[in-house]
């Protein structure tokens, strides 16, 4: 899509000027279809870790590195395509979008044949942020922006975030995964809730009812 892209997530700045100076540097042969393939065998693969970290808790070393994977081939796609100046504006939002909600599934129904999370709990994560993603997707119809994040909380914050709940499981505690699963999924709901109401507001504002048009 041609919508401008804002990001308003904690780590955005720093993210942006480390992901422009990896895609200058990328050899040319490497295209954003091939990172974006990257992302996606990088998700299969942290849902794999995530299901074998019942046979041995090592397993959760892997889906941390893989998650920086995830966020390399992810984030680096898009990127790269701006640098060199090769975008597709629509085939990239579809595809993008397309594997991110693969990568969520894939991810999500890991934690949940984990040993740490029960697969409710972990297909919930999935539908709450799939809820997000579906009203980001409208939001880019309706305002003509694409807004990655909600409020200070994004994608690769997500990513930090699991990969600090796999060192606290490594510790020990092995429930911390699925009340943290709970307290995300009821976050993001809410966090939707808000926003839904925000936008309605500015949407009843602009086309007020009665109106004949």
């Amino acid at each position: 899509m041609d919508a401008p892209r804002e990001k308003t997530f904690l780590l955005a700045p720093a993210e942006g000027r480390v992901l422009n100076w990896l895609a200058a540097r990328l050899p040319a042969r490497v295209m954003p279809d091939h990172m974006t393939a990257l992302g996606v065998l990088a998700a299969l693969g942290i849902g794999g870790a995530y299901w074998l970290s019942g046979r041995d808790p090592a397993w959760l070393w892997v889906a941390s590195g893989l998650l920086v994977v995830h966020w390399l081939g992810d984030s680096l796609d898009g990127t790269l395509a701006r640098v060199r100046r090769i975008e597709r504006p629509k085939y990239g939002y579809y595809l993008d979008h397309l594997v991110d909600a693969g990568a969520t599934i894939a991810i999500g129904a890991g934690l949940g044949l984990s040993p740490y999370m029960s697969l409710t709990t972990g297909l919930l994560v999935v539908i709450a942020y799939l809820a997000l993603s579906i009203n980001t997707y409208l939001e880019t119809q309706v305002f003509g922006v694409f807004s990655l994040g909600y409020g200070r909380f994004g994608p690769t914050e997500a990513r930090v975030g699991l990969i600090l709940l796999n060192v606290v499981l490594l510790a020990g505690a092995t429930s911390a995964l699925d009340i943290a699963g709970l307290a995300i999924a009821g976050l993001m709901l809410a966090g939707l809730l808000v926003r839904a109401a925000r936008n309605l507001r500015v949407l009843a504002a602009r086309e007020p009812a009665g109106v004949v048009r």
